[in-house]
C-alpha cells in the first residue's frame, strides 16, 4: 500500500512577531512557521515557547545585515510566506502622528526582506488608522513599494468579532500576492447576533479569595460554552492566571460601574483621578470585550470587581490557554495587548492558502 503524499506546509516568516499572535494563527491553519523576529526578549521567549520549534531571533530591524542573519538561521530555506505588524506607534491615531517618525520607515524592512526572499505572499498588518493617515500617503507609500516588487496588493479593515474573536478589535491588513492574483479576504463566521460575549469567553475562569493565585493553577470549573472548551482542548493546567492586588479605594470604584458602563457613569466626585474615554470601564458579560491594550489598569471584569488577568485577556483575544505567558506580569499584559488574535489569523491564513498551494 502506497503511503499518502504529505502536503508541504507553507513556510512563514514573522516579522516584529512580538509573542507570535498572528503566526500561531498560521500555524494552527496548517503552516510551518520558521522563524520570528522582534527586539523584546520576554515576547521572544514566549514566541519560541508556543510554535513548535520556530527559532525566536533578537535583531534590529532598522539593519538591513539582519536580513542575511534570517537567511542563515533557517538554512537558506525557501519562504513562501512574510508576516508582520511593523510598529504602529507612528501610525496610531492615540500616538503622536509624525510623519517623520522613524518607526514609520519600519515596513521598508518587510519590503526589503520580501524583496531578498521573494516569497509567494506577504501579509502586513497594522491599525486601521494607517488607511487614511497623512490622507492616505502612509498606505500608498507602503502599497507602491510592493507593488514595484511586482505584487498584487489588496486590503481590508477586518473586525474581530466577526471571525468568532470576543474582543471588538479592527486591524488593517495589507495583503500581496506575487502571482497576480488579487487576494480575496474571508467572509465573516459569526454576525452581530451571535459574537462570542465576555462571559462565553471567560465565565469557566475563578476569582481569587484568599490570594491572588499562581503562574500555574488547576480549573476549578468545567467549561461552560463552545468557546471555552476550544480553548482548554490542548491544557491540562491553567497558566498566567494570576490577580491583581487592588486598594479598597480602588475596588470601591470599581464597584459603583455597572456592567459595560465607565467613568460617565460614576456618581459626582467618585473615580475623579481618571477621566478619559476608557478610564473605569467595566465589559459586558453578553457582548465581546473592549479592545485589549498593552496595560491594565482601565478594563474591569463584568462581574468582579478587579482588573482581568492575563489570562482572560488572552482569552478574550482568543489565545488558547495551552498559550504560555513568558516574562513578568506586566510584561505579559504588554504582550497580549500587542498580538494579532490567534483566530483572525487562522481565518486568514486558511483563505490565504488557497493562494499558495
Amino acid at each position: 500500500m502506497s503511503k499518502k503524499n504529505k502536503v508541504k506546509k507553507p513556510t512563514v516568516i514573522d516579522m516584529f512577531c512580538g509573542c507570535g499572535g498572528l503566526s500561531k494563527g498560521f500555524l494552527d491553519a496548517g503552516y510551518d512557521v520558521l522563524l520570528g523576529i522582534d527586539n523584546n526578549e520576554a515576547a521572544l521567549k514566549t514566541f519560541k515557547d508556543n510554535h513548535n520549534g520556530a527559532i525566536a531571533m533578537n535583531g534590529d530591524l532598522f539593519q538591513g545585515s539582519t536580513i542575511l542573519e534570517m537567511a542563515h538561521l533557517i538554512d537558506n530555506k525557501s519562504v513562501d510566506l512574510i508576516i508582520g505588524g511593523p510598529p504602529c506607534q507612528g501610525f496610531s491615531l492615540t500616538g503622536k502622528r509624525l510623519e517623520d517618525d522613524e518607526r514609520n520607515t519600519l515596513f521598508k524592512s518587510m519590503v526589503n526582506a520580501v524583496a531578498f526572499f521573494q516569497p509567494k505572499a506577504f501579509v502586513l498588518e497594522n491599525v486601521p488608522g494607517l488607511a487614511t493617515l497623512y490622507n492616505g500617503k502612509a498606505k500608498e507609500a507602503i502599497i507602491k513599494e510592493f507593488s514595484d516588487l511586482g505584487y498584487e496588493i489588496n486590503y481590508e479593515v477586518l473586525f474581530a468579532p466577526d471571525y468568532g474573536v470576543p474582543q471588538i478589535r479592527k486591524r488593517l491588513f495589507i495583503i500581496g500576492l506575487r502571482s497576480g492574483e488579487t487576494f480575496q479576504f474571508p467572509k465573516p463566521v459569526l454576525t452581530a447576533g451571535n459574537y462570542v460575549s465576555c462571559e462565553a469567553a471567560i465565565s469557566d475562569l475563578h476569582d481569587f479569595n484568599d490570594d491572588l493565585g499562581s503562574d500555574i493553577s488547576d480549573y476549578l470549573f468545567e467549561p461552560k460554552t463552545s468557546y471555552q472548551k476550544q480553548m482548554r482542548k490542548k491544557a491540562k493546567q491553567l497558566f498566567n492566571h494570576v490577580g491583581t492586588k487592588h486598594t479598597p479605594e480602588v475596588i470601591n470604584v470599581i464597584s459603583q460601574v455597572p456592567e459595560g458602563g465607565n467613568h460617565k457613569d460614576l456618581p459626582p466626585g467618585v473615580g475623579d483621578s481618571r477621566k478619559f474615554n476608557e478610564a473605569w470601564t467595566r465589559y459586558h458579560s453578553k457582548k465581546p470585550s473592549k479592545t485589549i491594550d498593552t496595560g491594565h489598569r482601565n478594563h474591569f471584569h463584568y462581574i468582579f470587581n478587579r482588573v482581568p488577568t492575563v489570562r482572560e485577556n488572552a482569552r478574550l483575544q482568543s489565545f488558547s490557554d495551552d498559550f504560555i505567558f513568558s516574562g513578568n506580569k506586566t510584561e505579559q499584559y504588554k504582550q497580549v495587548g500587542n498580538a494579532v488574535p490567534p483566530l483572525l489569523g487562522y481565518h486568514l491564513g486558511l483563505q490565504l492558502k488557497k493562494y499558495l498551494i
